[in-house]
């Protein structure tokens, strides 16, 4: 599971800072406007762990910062790495800020869920080996199914990623998940259905 490093470095960090020094909008303006941001561990091996965090930060009605931090994968599990579905390999989120790309709808049909609207650009990986490869020759854009779900069902949540995710970004509890989904749906009531997402790498938090 997660470094409790990763989760206290996510915690602590200054992401309005952060933002501003890669040229990325930190929404601070109105209750319930919602940064959802993903953060990459260091390390180039396929863990088939949630060792990521997804984190969302945003002010309530009285203008109070609210942050909350998830145990998430932002990367494919061991399934996915080595039974890719496209031919050219497995996707890999790249890093980055996705204004719009996501919206709420229904996961494989099966329950609500943030669902990819607009392309976003992804590394694909098909070498199936047990090691990431994030290389500009294996970069590819397009609307590929890149959601923000959930590991099934537990409430103490999945321990192995396997074929949760092939490239989607997917908290490890179903707890963890609703809450999140409560958020967004507030947000959606006020901003519209529509949702940006960041992924940073963990060097990033500095």
């Amino acid at each position: 599971m997660i470094e409790m490093n990763l989760v206290n470095k996510c915690t602590n960090a200054d992401f309005k800072k952060i933002f501003a020094r890669k040229g990325y909008a930190f929404f601070t303006k109105g209750e319930y406007n919602l940064n959802i941001i993903g953060v990459r561990h260091k390390g180039s091996k396929v863990t088939n762990h949630f060792d990521d965090c997804l984190v969302v930060i945003y002010n309530t009605n009285n203008k109070q910062e609210v942050r909350r931090v998830f145990t998430c994968t932002t990367l494919p599990g061991k399934k996915a790495m080595e039974h890719p579905v496209n031919i050219v390999g497995t996707a890999i989120l790249k890093e980055g800020q996705y204004r719009g790309c996501w919206k709420i709808g229904y996961h494989k049909g099966q329950y609500k869920a943030l669902v990819q609207a607009k392309p976003v650009t992804v590394y694909r990986d098909g070498n199936k080996d047990d090691k990431f490869d994030l290389l500009p020759r294996y970069i590819d854009k397009g609307v590929f199914g890149i959601n923000i779900h959930k590991a099934g069902n537990s409430v103490n949540g999945s321990t192995l990623v396997d074929g949760w995710s092939y490239g989607c970004q997917v908290l490890a509890k179903s707890i963890d998940f609703n809450a999140l989904m409560r958020l967004v749906e507030r947000s959606a009531s006020i901003y519209g259905n529509s949702f940006t997402y960041t992924l940073i790498n963990e060097d990033d938090l500095k």
